[in-house]
């Protein structure tokens, strides 16, 4: 019997096929849809790279990167050869007019005209105007094409515009896909679901009874042989303008009419157009940064950031920012947002701290209770709530909680964010993809606070690698009588 949510045949050309992108995570992702049979037999994957090589010689890294980045309960060797049948290669240079595309002319042809045509760009953002330019040129581009752009669109609001006005040329915005996995993580999908199927929440999610939110992000790896590359991009740039912008948009934003593409990101853009602005003269006291110097994770030295890079630099590995999102739900409430390298621990969470109770009923104020919901890993919720301690004399409280897990009802692994995302491509389905419209108000909004730490407005602090970040932060959120949220185990 088909599956119901096998997808129409598809052509699947992936521009930049030989990159570490491509080998790690697109790849495994088109696998496992097809090992869950959401990708029909008559698809194909087309890459295409600047490197001269052969099919087969491009099969067999295909094959090797599988049996490396697929977890071990997926690997079926009958299945990854029925995978590697779909693919072909292309030695080409997108860039290039006169360069290749003949051959993928060729390969193309072999699939009816109305095949839908999925283009991934997996290359650098100043290659997409021009790889663009050549797709129309040679004939690639029909009613049926879609265009991947994988992130960062752009480096600041001037170079978003010229990218997307750039590839607007040749393909209209219904047609462009700008990809954000964190919106394909299942767990993040998830805000949605815990904010507005549940009434109790719904109920109290609001400035009348949440005290601040706060969204964090931190990752135990440094930057090691991506030094060269982080050091032209930063923490703001390469997590929150993208990333932890999307998360805090679905926390905050109005409910949606409905599921909807347009409805959905109507809904994100709002928050983010709501958010008020950091004035350089501001941003000193909104926001911390900071580089990572050596120190130890799990008992082992580990460099500094100075050191990894070889060079003197004024690129932060960690970054704090405080928003305000100017609407009446969230008069005056904090959002805390914070991305870091080379932390004591990985995780990405969001946490809803509420106002404590007023009541003087147990002699004492009730600590506050806290909503975790866990992004990854151990992906799931925690609630903390106040309970009363059965080994007391008297009625005093104590802490404890509820919690759950994010996971498949058939106990399977939670998929990838890219295994939704790349068959949403073909399924003509962007709403978990970003509108020109989030692009560009996410620019706005980070632009001034960049400007000023370009400008050396805001100082840079240092802490250990290995440990949660600098006690600048710890001061920063403590001026609004807050702190950050450290437990990972709660």
């Amino acid at each position: 019997m088909a599956n119901s949510q096998q997808t129409a045949p598809f052509d699947y050309v992936i521009f930049g096929a030989t990159g570490d992108l491509t080998m790690r995570k697109l790849l495994p992702a088109l696998y496992n849809q097809l090992r869950v049979g959401h990708v029909p037999e008559e698809a194909r994957i087309i890459g295409t790279a600047r490197s001269s090589l052969s099919r087969e010689e491009y099969i067999n890294r295909a094959r090797e990167a599988l049996e490396r980045f697929l977890p071990a309960q997926h690997q079926d060797n009958a299945l990854i050869e029925r995978f590697l049948k779909k693919v072909h290669y292309v030695t080409l240079d997108g860039t290039k007019t006169d360069h290749n595309w003949d051959e993928l002319k060729a390969v193309l042809a072999q699939s009816p005209e109305d095949r839908i045509r999925v283009y991934y760009f997996s290359t650098a953002p100043q290659l997409f105007e021009a790889i663009s330019e050549n797709l129309n040129k040679h004939g690639f581009i029909t009613a049926h094409s879609r265009v991947v752009l994988e992130k960062p669109i752009g480096t600041d609001s001037a170079s978003a515009r010229a990218i997307n006005e750039g590839v607007s040329r040749f393909f209209s915005e219904g047609q462009i896909f700008r990809i954000d996995h964190y919106l394909g993580k299942e767990t993040v999908q998830d805000i949605i679901a815990l904010r507005f199927a549940n009434p109790m929440i719904n109920a109290v999610w609001s400035n009348e009874y949440i005290q601040s939110i706060q969204i964090t992000a931190a990752e135990t790896v440094g930057v090691e042989g991506r030094a060269a590359y982080y050091d032209t991009s930063g923490a703001l740039r390469d997590m929150i303008q993208n990333h932890l912008l999307q998360v805090l948009s679905l926390c905050a934003m109005e409910a949606p009419a409905d599921l909807s593409a347009d409805s959905v990101r109507d809904a994100k853009v709002n928050v983010l157009k709501a958010l008020r602005p950091i004035p350089e003269e501001k941003v000193a006291s909104e926001t911390v940064r900071a580089q990572y110097v050596k120190g130890a994770l799990n008992g082992v030295d580990v460099p500094g950031y100075l050191e990894e890079l070889g060079d003197t630099s004024n690129t932060e590995t960690y970054a704090a920012m405080r928003a305000y999102i100017d609407t009446p739900r969230w008069k005056d409430v904090p959002f805390y947002i914070r991305t870091a390298k080379r932390s004591t621990q990985k995780v990405s969470e969001v946490v809803v701290t509420f106002k404590k109770s007023a009541t003087a009923l147990f002699g004492a104020t009730p600590a506050a209770n806290r909503l975790v919901i866990r992004l990854q890993p151990d992906e799931g919720f925690g609630l903390a709530l106040n309970i009363k301690n059965p080994s007391s004399a008297n009625f005093s409280l104590q802490n404890g909680s509820l919690s759950g897990k994010f996971a498949p009802a058939d106990g399977s692994l939670i998929p990838d964010s890219y295994e939704r995302l790349m068959l949403d491509a073909v399924r003509d389905y962007p709403v978990l993809f970003i509108r020109r419209d989030e692009v560009e108000a996410a620019w706005a909004w980070v632009e001034p606070t960049l400007n000023a730490w370009a400008a050396n407005k805001a100082p840079m602090a240092t802490y250990a690698a290995g440990s949660h970040g600098p006690d600048a932060a710890r001061q920063f959120i403590a001026s609004t009588g807050d702190e950050w949220h450290e437990d990972m185990a709660d």
